[in-house]
């Protein structure tokens, strides 16, 4: 004869507010990639990711909020941050290469840019959002002189090459390889941030005395 469950026979509900959030994020740079920040829902990223409508408000607040969380510039400015021996510019070209060649093309700041055309209010909301951001990393790296007036020429560096290798798909920028791509723009990042030292050909710096 059939028993009731006892409580310790039933399936408990496992709650991991980390691997939710994890999920969420991962839905959320696969939407906004195929359908662009105003054409993406967060309904549909909530099934994507396999949870409720409520329970992204309740991480993430509002779409604007899960796609600045989903975006990984704004992360990965903060990890150059860190201590290394490479020149600036070879770490953002490295990075942003590494990012927007991702075979998967889930890097939102892609969605982004192709979203500048359906909705222009809602992306230079998000452009500018995201550069605040980063403004304490870049100031900490960089300095306040720079910030303001080296910044965002190298922000619109990487929203053209973004454009033309990403988006449109045309013209040299497109037709390079991710090595040579990688080599250049350090080179054209060197410049712009005006580091101290030659960039070489292949992308290593050499700094001047004094």
């Amino acid at each position: 004869m059939p028993t009731a469950d006892t409580p310790s026979d039933r399936p408990r509900r496992v709650r991991d507010p980390e691997l939710h959030r994890r999920a969420i994020l991962d839905a959320a740079a696969r939407a906004f990639a195929e359908r662009g920040y105003s054409r993406a829902t967060l309904r549909d990223i909530a099934r994507r990711a396999g949870v409720t409508h409520g329970l992204v408000l309740r991480h993430f607040g509002s779409k604007e909020n899960l796609f600045l969380s989903a975006v990984p510039g704004t992360r990965s400015v903060d990890e150059l941050a860190e201590d290394s021996p490479e020149p600036l510019s070879a770490r953002i070209a490295r990075e942003f290469v590494r990012r927007l060649e991702d075979p998967d093309g889930t890097d939102t700041f892609v969605a982004l840019v192709r979203s500048a055309g359906q909705d222009e209010r809602a992306a230079g909301e998000l452009y500018v959002a995201m550069q605040e951001r980063t403004k304490a990393t870049y100031r900490r790296l960089l300095g306040e002189h720079a910030l303001e007036h080296r910044v965002p020429f190298l922000a619109a560096l990487l929203v053209g090459v973004t454009f033309s290798r990403y988006v449109v798909r045309a013209g040299d920028l497109a037709e390079m390889s991710a090595e040579r791509l990688t080599v250049d723009l350090t080179a054209s990042i060197h410049a712009l941030l005006h580091e101290g030292g030659e960039v070489h050909t292949d992308g290593s710096a050499r700094h001047s005395a004094g």
